[in-house]
């Protein structure tokens, strides 16, 4: 355990970002999960909620902008899938 002030602070700090950070991903899950179990009239409206979750994450700097970029891609693609069928 860290025994100077400065490294308390920073222990103290970095629990704290790595709960904000868990509950940030753990939305990101639900709403990734919420839009492939939609159904066809509600895979739009919940894609469209996904992604501002997702883009939330990244202005956090829980995603990176490419992985987020990379998720709301493989999204969209099995809306447009789902519907088309």
């Amino acid at each position: 355990m860290a025994s100077h002030k400065s490294a308390l602070k920073r222990a103290k700090q970095n629990e704290i970002r790595r709960l904000r950070n868990k509950a940030v991903k753990t939305r990101v899950r639900s709403a990734v999960k919420t839009v492939r179990t939609a159904g066809e009239e509600t895979a739009a409206q919940d894609l469209k909620a996904a992604q501002s979750v997702i883009d939330r994450a990244v202005k956090k700097g829980v995603l990176h902008k490419r992985a987020a970029s990379r998720k709301i891609s493989r999204l969209q693609k099995s809306v447009n899938k789902q519907v088309a069928e």
